[in-house]
């Protein structure tokens, strides 16, 4: 080292760290000794405080000269304190244990949005859409992280949380705290919003099979000096923090189990998901083992979460031998095998491997099913109690006030139960001397409380007390007892008990209206709101639950009814039906339905049409959820029944509209086409939009097969879609006084509100029914004059080619529609072929082209067997072709492209030469030349390869031109057969690389 270099090495290392005038991070900023910080032992700021201030000090909004508020710029300052806060989380190693911890939700969310930013994750497209294989390691880490934190995040927020002790109230620290809490809020929503397509995210991880890079402090470097060379570095998996794949695929296995776990509490099949992902997580842990770097998992959490999944989902293959006494205990519970509890509790008595807690969870639960009315369970409680005391006794605890109660009116049965407990759950030979001074205990207080000298004796003279008292605490214990005797006692006034005081009035209305809130037996309900209204008559009981609710079209005729208890009884059993609908358990739903029914018939035709409107509804439903799912037909009842609510005209009867979209939706559905187009009276299609709807839709459907001049009923649907789709204009003259023109997207102009059509749509099931109206709307898709790539479907030609007025129509909600209805139809039936290629072309018109492809391909196989047949022409129309081969040029999988030329009916060798003159190709080149069936395009191949010095490859091309089958001289049909073997290998090849 130079005599200059070693001074200017010496003048670096006396400067001073920590100057008095600035602040920490613009000292950092200024003098680039952020890495020198962060190697100090315990840098002080610590760097999550760095990350923060950082942050903070680049969202800060700025302030122009009209002293208005303005976004935070986007200048070089601010781009170095993001860069500065990415450093300081790469220094960290991307812990997501350490920034959770440390980092509040806004906090770690403009973090990990800095880095997707920062990693070449393209604005605005969904992470589901996207390919993590093909994309570089650092920006597939950077969507990993990000997708991660998201569910941990939504999973954390499902947590309870111990509200932190206000300090002394200051309004300025209040708004902040608040401000953070809505900020977090809206950022949850959004993650929740999203949670289904970070799983799949997460999902596709899983099926990676390379490692991963994550950027580090000194890729961050580069990105700032040059972001074209680091790119290139990072896509050659040169660059950045290498993440075994074992590594990543044990955290994400962990995460997901996490998500899925917290989802079982409404869906109990997902925990079959979560279990799967656990034990995946454990042998990943042990594959792993010591050389883990990155990978943190908690193995105690991880070791709970598994015990839990073999509660809830037991594995199959697992004797009861086998089975842990959590999954035993679940087990009985589930299938009402009480005694069996019991036993279990005995034998843990005496090993105590179930927990304290998890013993009282199964007593709250069975005591709650005996307070709704299952009085057998009486005996349970007491047994299960008496098991839970014992255990309390025995780790020294003190005995519950439960057992207390339960115990207030001892006999013979109960004595010898408990006697029965207490010998089973000690082993006299092994048990310590603390355990047997224990159990003596409680025996003699046992005996101290009874009244009845018989259950005294009982106890006494039982072999276990003998055994465990001395012959002088027996002796004692008969002194104590004499005392007690009511010779002794008569000049002592009786204390009484705590449990002989009576409930107050009301305790006794708090637990009944529990039990109002629970029941679904209309008649216990009944019942308990007799009693109810005999303690009170202050009281609206209709109002005891939030969860209650009637639509409003019937609340205000409910509401009017004069008698209490009749309004509450009619207002409950309504709410209580319409939930059960809901969840759809629709055995009650019938049942509270009925009664109310019943109930109403007495005083209120109005009231006994609006349950009978109810109960068509509730059929409709529990046919299409049961044997209609089948295909099997309703019957011709119901068909009637549901004729009858349309046609219906009694005056003054408050109608719900969905039970009108139920009901022609049911009827197309159904194919009742020649009721809905012939028979339905004129007053109906002038006063129900959806039976207007309903029969044009059936008259399309009808008139399909016949020539396009007859087809005006088509052209008649077409003016009411567009209708319903148009906006109506406003002009509205500004302070400047020009005119503006204001758009109001829900039109009244049509029939119904575009939302209401949506939903009217998806209650529809029959594919040509959905067809129909699939095409209708991407025929106005279409329409649109800046349309670039138009989209396909089946039926297309019946609409007409354009309209008058393109101004009016709100192409923007037309393209939201198309893409809705798409996601539901596929929802129905995922193997229609047309509407697999209408959602290709959706995608391909947005520039989504590996999705595209995946559709196309999906499309095709579903017709094919999986390509094992020839696609139908029809299906793999010259359109689609071309719109394959742009998707593959695009994704630069040039071969690919020259193979899928062939395909077209017309071979297209000027796009074949130029895909193949091109070097960089993402797809697997040569070894796709046995899948070139034209020896035209392999002769080109021979002589490019040759041209190039390739000689390797140019045998390769030899080789597939040389085989017989390929021969010119061949018979037609010969070379056909080539084509065709040689286009299903290609095909499936192509599917296994895209689906």
């Amino acid at each position: 080292m130079s005599a200059e270099a070693a001074d200017r090495e010496a003048a670096t290392s006396s400067r001073p760290c920590t100057p008095p005038q600035t602040s920490w991070f613009e000292f950092l900023l200024e003098e680039s000794l952020l890495e020198k910080h962060l190697r100090k032992p315990c840098p002080d700021p610590a760097p999550v405080q760095l990350i923060v201030q950082f942050l903070e000090q680049a969202s800060k909004p700025s302030v122009n000269e009209q002293n208005q508020v303005q976004p935070p710029p986007d200048n070089k300052r601010n781009r170095i304190l993001k860069l500065l806060a990415l450093k300081v989380a790469a220094h960290l190693k991307w812990d997501l244990d350490i920034l959770e911890k440390s980092l509040s939700v806004p906090v770690l969310n403009m973090l990990l949005n800095e880095l997707l930013c920062i990693s070449k994750v393209p604005p605005g497209t969904k992470h589901v859409d996207m390919d993590l294989a093909t994309l570089p390691p650092t920006t597939a880490m950077a969507i990993l992280l990000y997708n991660r934190w998201a569910i941990r995040t939504i999973v954390q927020s499902s947590f309870p949380v111990k509200q932190a002790k206000p300090g002394p109230p200051q309004l300025s620290v209040m708004n902040q705290m608040q401000q953070e809490k809505e900020l977090t809020e809206n950022i949850l929503k959004v993650l929740k919003e999203q949670a289904s397509d970070s799983i799949l995210v997460l999902e596709a991880a899983l099926k990676l099979n390379k490692d991963l890079y994550v950027h580090t402090m000194r890729t961050l470097d580069l990105l700032a000096v040059e972001p074209g060379m680091v790119n290139g570095e990072t896509e050659s998996s040169t660059a950045g923090l290498k993440i075994r794949t074992e590594e990543m695929q044990c955290q994400v296995c962990y995460d997901l189990g996490a998500a899925y776990f917290q989802q079982g509490s409404t869906n109990s099949a997902v925990y079959e998901h979560a279990r799967e992902k656990f034990f995946r997580t454990k042998e990943l842990i042990a594959e792993i083992g010591s050389l883990s770097l990155h990978c943190t998992i908690d193995e105690k959490r991880l070791a709970g979460y598994c015990q839990a999944c073999d509660v809830l989902v037991p594995s199959s293959d697992s004797t009861s031998q086998q089975l842990t006494p959590y999954s035993q205990v679940h087990i009985c519970l589930r299938s009402g095998n009480y005694q069996d509890v019991v036993k279990i509790f005995i034998e843990d008595n005496l090993n105590f491997s179930l927990p304290v807690q998890f013993r009282q969870s199964v007593l709250r639960e069975l005591f709650q099913k005996a307070q709704q009315g299952n009085e057998a369970l009486d005996e349970i409680c007491f047994k299960v109690c008496a098991c839970n005391t014992v255990r309390d006794i025995l780790e020294g605890r003190a005995i519950s006030v439960q057992f207390n109660q339960l115990f207030l009116r001892p006999n013979k049965e109960k004595i010898d139960f408990l006697l029965e407990v207490c010998s089973r759950s000690i082993n006299l030979e092994k048990a310590s001397d603390s355990l047997k001074g224990n159990m003596a205990a409680f025996l003699k207080n046992v005996c101290l409380g009874l009244e009845d000298l018989q259950y005294v004796f009982m106890i006494s003279s039982h072999e276990l007390f003998i055994t465990l008292l001395k012959d002088e605490e027996r002796k004692l214990l008969v002194d104590q007892m004499r005392k007690r005797s009511p010779r002794v006692n008569l000049c002592i006034k009786p204390v009484t008990s705590f449990y002989d005081i009576p409930a107050s009035a009301s305790v006794n209305i708090g637990q009944l209206e529990h039990q109002l809130i629970l029941s679904v037996d209309p008649w216990r309900i009944r019942q308990i709101l007799i009693e109810l209204h005999g303690m009170t008559s202050e009281r609206q009981f209709w109002t005891v639950s939030n969860k209650w609710e009637v639509p409003s079209v019937y609340s205000g005729v409910i509401l009017g009814i004069k008698d209490n208890l009749t309004r509450d009884l009619v207002y409950i059993l309504l709410a209580k039906g319409l939930h059960c609908s809901t969840v759809k358990d629709f055995s009650h739903a019938k049942q509270l339905f009925a009664a109310c029914l019943e109930l109403v018939t007495e005083f209120s035709p109005k009231l006994r049409q609006v349950m009978l409107n109810e109960m068509l509804l509730l059929d409709i439903h529990t046919h299409e959820a049961g044997t209609g799912q089948s295909g099997e037909r309703p019957p011709s009842d119901l068909i009637s029944r549901v004729r009858g609510y349309l046609e219906m005209r009694l005056p003054d009867i408050p109608l719900r509209q969905v039970i009108a979209e139920e009901c022609v939706a049911f009827m197309l559905n159904w194919r009742e086409n020649e009721y809905l187009t012939l028979q339905v009276p004129a007053f109906l299609l002038q006063n129900n939009p959806f039976v207007k709807l309903g029969q044009l839709l059936a008259a399309t459907c009808k008139e399909l097969p016949g020539p396009k001049e007859s087809r005006r009923t088509a052209k008649d649907l077409w003016e009411v879609v567009v209708q319903i789709c148009s906006v109506s204009s406003q002009h509205k003259r500004g302070n400047d006084g020009r005119v503006s023109l204001i758009k109001q997207r829900e039109s009244t102009l049509g029939i119904m509100y575009r939302s209401e059509l949506l939903s009217f749509i998806k209650k529809l099931r029959e594919p040509l029914v959905l067809t129909i109206i699939l095409s209708l709307f991407v025929k106005l898709h279409n329409v649109r004059e800046d349309i670039v790539n138009d989209i396909t479907a089946e039926h297309i030609s019946i609409w007409p080619s354009s309209i008058p007025n393109l101004q009016s129509v709100d192409f923007e909600a037309v393209a939201i529609t198309v893409k809705e209805l798409v996601r539901y139809a596929l929802s129905i039936n995922p193997n229609t072929h047309s509407w697999l290629i209408i959602q290709a072309d959706i995608y391909f018109a947005t520039n989504q082209y590996s999705a595209a492809l995946h559709y196309y391909l999906q499309a095709g196989a579903v017709c094919s067997d999986f390509f094992n047949k020839a696609v139908p022409p029809d299906v793999y129309t010259d359109q689609v072709i071309k719109r394959m081969i742009k998707c593959c040029s695009l994704l630069n999988c040039h071969t690919q492209v020259a193979i899928l030329c062939q395909f077209l009916r017309e071979i297209d060798y000027k796009t074949a030469f130029k895909s193949l003159q091109e070097q960089n190709s993402h797809d697997a080149m040569d070894s796709y030349y046995d899948y070139i069936w034209d020896v035209t395009i392999l002769e080109y191949l021979t002589y490019l390869h040759h041209k190039r010095g390739e000689t390797d490859k140019r045998q390769i091309a030899i080789k597939a031109i040389g085989q017989t089958e390929l021969n010119a001289s061949n018979p037609e049909e010969v070379l056909q057969l080539a084509a065709q073997r040689r286009k299903k290998k290609f095909l499936q090849a192509m599917a296994k690389l895209y689906f």
